[in-house]
């Protein structure tokens, strides 16, 4: 920092009266010391941390300025770890600190959800146990919404629990049952398209009354799907969605803002799950993309054996 600041101000004072006066001031360097660093070659380290710093700015800018430390450690050490070796995660974190990189950081979301007649709901089949052995097996759905200058729009997604992918989504300025409908004929088509049997799926929302109309019902019954449907007002029974909603709030909407209408907010969103399904690591998926974990566990996984020692009825 001394020698920085000595570069920036030397064409006004000249080197050695800014040495006199650092010296005065209990920061002592000589002029020789000076210029024998200014005609140092730079150290190794310092040569290998301009060349982290170059990919950790081109990895916070094609990746919406989102990462923190710890998924930056990760993605940097994916790209090329053998032209330059591994790099630490105190290494990663002491160049973003340099760059002034820090990633975002989620806001809660007040909550919006119109809730249906509790005796017109069915039960909650997944009592906030959010795992899935396979894909198709669980897909939970929520509502959010985004403040343009035109007015509000809203967006619905779709996750498979299994490997956290947005298999569907839909964005509409009204809170109608189409809405939501679309977004799961959206996900009913690609799965299908992969040839998936859905027989059996469980789909888990909360009780907005999207979920609960007539024409939703139907459409998960003409896929032998079974709705499941948390408590009214408790955002821990659909936890998984609301995760994602703040995400998606968070990574695109708050940080790419503000919004003009719903064009801009479709076609951003349209890139964003792109890059969410298929680019953005998952620590719960071992730092996988949602389409890499899939297509490493096409039969899914087994689930694992109960710990009878934790068990107090064994």
């Amino acid at each position: 920092m001394i020698i920085a600041f000595i570069d920036a101000n030397k064409p006004d004072f000249g080197v050695e009266p800014i040495c006199t006066t650092l010296a005065a001031a209990g920061h002592q360097i000589a002029p020789s010391t000076y210029y024998a660093a200014r005609t140092r070659p730079r150290s190794a380290r310092a040569a290998r941390d301009e060349v982290i710093k170059a990919e950790i700015t081109a990895i916070d800018h094609d990746n919406y300025q989102v990462f923190g430390a710890r998924k930056m450690w990760v993605v940097v050490n994916h790209r090329d770890p053998f032209a330059r070796g591994p790099v630490a995660r105190c290494t990663t974190e002491r160049l973003m600190r340099e760059l002034g990189i820090s990633g975002i950081t989620r806001a809660r979301s007040p909550h919006t959800t119109r809730s249906a007649p509790r005796e017109a709901c069915p039960d909650d089949l997944v009592e906030r146990q959010f795992t899935a052995s396979a894909a198709n097996r669980l897909w939970v759905a929520d509502i959010t919404y985004v403040r343009t200058f035109t007015g509000w729009v809203y967006v619905a997604f779709v996750l498979d629990v299994f490997n956290r992918e947005i298999v569907g989504w839909q964005v509409a300025t009204s809170l109608y049952t189409a809405l939501a409908l679309d977004g799961l004929n959206m996900a009913i088509f690609l799965r299908r398209r992969e040839g998936a049997d859905l027989t059996g799926l469980v789909h888990h929302s909360d009780r907005g009354v999207q979920y609960r109309a007539i024409r939703y019902t139907q459409r998960l019954a003409e896929e032998e799907a079974v709705a499941s449907v948390g408590s009214k007002g408790d955002s821990y029974d659909n936890a998984m969605a609301e995760a994602l909603n703040s995400l998606y709030k968070a990574e695109l909407i708050c940080n790419k803002g503000p919004w003009t209408g719903i064009d801009d907010v479709e076609a951003a969103t349209a890139g964003w799950v792109e890059w969410y399904n298929t680019r953005r690591p998952h620590s719960s998926l071992d730092y996988m993309t949602p389409r890499d974990w899939l297509a490493a566990h096409p039969d899914g996984l087994e689930p694992q054996a109960p710990d009878d020692s934790q068990n107090p009825a064994a």
